[in-house]
């Protein structure tokens, strides 16, 4: 199957007047894999803090009008017919090494100067905190 690899919430346009994606965007990433691959890396955005890379964490949701991560599972296994994802944690621990590895990646050219991303610094600065967010995530599952 077809994989996105940069499955969130900033790539996707969504209708002005319904609950409805109309695109997804930023397909450079894309590949062969299992979409639960991109279904994990967008429920991440509910186990980080907004001050992190438009996390969710720590904000009152339901205020927001935004399903919190367990509705947003139910939604996704009625929608596909699929599992319930098994273990949540180990899928964030992956996504969460993942994003730290792209943000350290990031890191390399702020300090080489190559970097064009106006936001490229702030994101250099969140590899501590995603690599220990991951590293907790993953204890949590049992490594």
């Amino acid at each position: 199957r077809i994989v996105h690899g940069d499955f969130r919430l900033d790539n996707l346009i969504l209708a002005p007047d319904a609950a409805e994606v109309r695109a997804v965007l930023d397909w450079e990433l894309s590949t062969l894999g299992d979409p639960m691959a991109d279904f994990s890396y967008l429920l991440i955005a509910w186990a980080i803090p907004a001050t992190v890379r438009n996390g969710l964490a720590g904000a009152d949701l339901e205020a927001l009008g935004i399903p919190s991560v367990d509705e947003v599972v139910e939604r996704y296994v009625a929608q596909t017919g699929g599992e319930r994802p098994r273990n949540l944690d180990w899928l964030f621990a992956y996504n969460l090494f993942r994003l730290a590895a792209i943000c350290q990646g990031i890191a390399g050219r702020v300090r080489d100067g190559t970097a064009a991303s106006p936001q490229a610094r702030s994101m250099a600065a969140q590899v501590p905190f995603l690599a220990e967010a991951a590293w907790s995530y993953a204890r949590k599952a049992g490594a």
